[in-house]
């Protein structure tokens, strides 16, 4: 059975490297590179209609939930500008036929009924109201025009858990195979997020594999304020030392209770670097492949490159701000085995 491998991180921390190196064995293949697979944890995702439909259910929370996650499936199936989206062309046609399907299969009821939700009023649903009371007026109440609404049936799913989990697997199944799970190994960049964890053994077989990839906070910090941010690009954390702890600390704490289970690897992204041989040793024994399958070393992932990356707050500059980060959170610190000079021109 080929395997589903999932790397994931911490926004910056470099989970994208664990795609670098498998990508350069000669039997798992990246088909999109390091694009971001969210359909799962995305809101309106799988583990949000998971929620919903588990946990406080009844006719109407089911009813959105259905929508709302078909609705988003679409969004991320059409959108071709949308940077998580485009899954026609990422995925295949076979994306929104397998998801039509699993909406079917969740599906139990479709009642005749309606609820508010279906009665918010848009221009088009006010023009049909208003047709709808002149025609009940000019007939004399003949003739009743049905109810505008803005969209039915209801779709109402009162599944317990094992039926939703099943249906679930099933239509992961179905988008794998889509995927070229049946060819190849997967590689599935961030299809899971470490604060999903605990739902890992509900949804995969024992074919998955989830590396989560950690990254010592410095130079995270510094990654966001010093060299992501002055190039315009988008970055996720506070850029003042005290936030950024304090969010970086909340961030972390929000995936405690997370299960142990044999088939989620932490790794720190570090290791990869000033370790490299002994990783790619761990790596292959995780995934029962000889190192002779390594056949492109360093193609994607270049350690000597990559340890530009690192020990960026040995620059004076960052002093103060690194004595503060050191303070609140030394148990996310990694040991470096050794100093180097820092080029802040050669980071990436």
């Amino acid at each position: 059975m080929n395997k589903i491998i999932i790397p994931t991180g911490y926004m910056g921390s470099g989970s994208s490297a664990i795609t670098d190196i498998l990508s350069e064995f000669e039997s798992y293949r990246a088909k999109n590179g390091s694009f971001e697979y969210v359909f799962m944890h995305c809101p309106g995702g799988m583990f949000d209609l998971e929620d919903k439909l588990l946990i406080g259910n009844n006719a109407v929370r089911s009813d959105e939930a259905l929508h709302t996650f078909y609705k988003t499936m679409t969004e991320l199936y059409n959108d071709k500008l949308w940077w998580p989206a485009n899954y026609k062309k990422k995925i295949g046609q076979g994306f929104m036929d397998a998801t039509e399907e699993y909406i079917k299969d969740l599906i139990q009821y479709t009642p005749d009924t309606y609820w508010y939700m279906q009665e918010k009023y848009t221009f088009s649903v006010f023009f049909k109201m208003c047709l709808r009371k002149l025609v009940s007026l000019i007939t004399n109440n003949k003739i009743v025009m049905d109810r505008p609404l803005i969209y039915k049936p209801m779709w109402i799913s009162l599944v317990n858990d094992q039926e939703f989990y099943e249906i679930t697997q099933k239509y992961l199944r179905k988008i794998f195979i889509h995927l070229g799970i049946e060819k190849n190994n997967l590689i599935l960049d961030q299809l899971i997020l470490p604060f999903n964890l605990n739902r890992v053994e509900h949804y995969f077989d024992e074919n998955v594999e989830c590396f989560v990839v950690e990254r010592d906070p410095r130079d995270v910090f510094i990654s966001n304020k010093y060299v992501w941010a002055k190039k315009g690009e988008n970055v996720p954390y506070p850029t003042e030392a005290k936030a950024f702890c304090k969010y970086y600390k909340r961030l972390r704490n929000m995936e405690k209770g997370c299960v142990h289970n044999e088939h989620i690897h932490r790794i720190n992204f570090e290791d990869l670097i000033y370790h490299y041989d002994e990783m790619i040793e761990k790596i292959c024994n995780i995934l029962h492949i000889s190192s002779k399958e390594h056949d492109m070393p360093k193609k994607y992932f270049n350690p000597q490159k990559s340890i530009n990356n690192t020990q960026l707050f040995l620059k004076q500059d960052f002093c103060d701000e690194m004595s503060i980060i050191e303070k609140e959170l030394k148990e996310y610190l990694y040991r470096f085995p050794y100093q180097r000079t820092v080029d802040m021109e050669k980071i990436f």
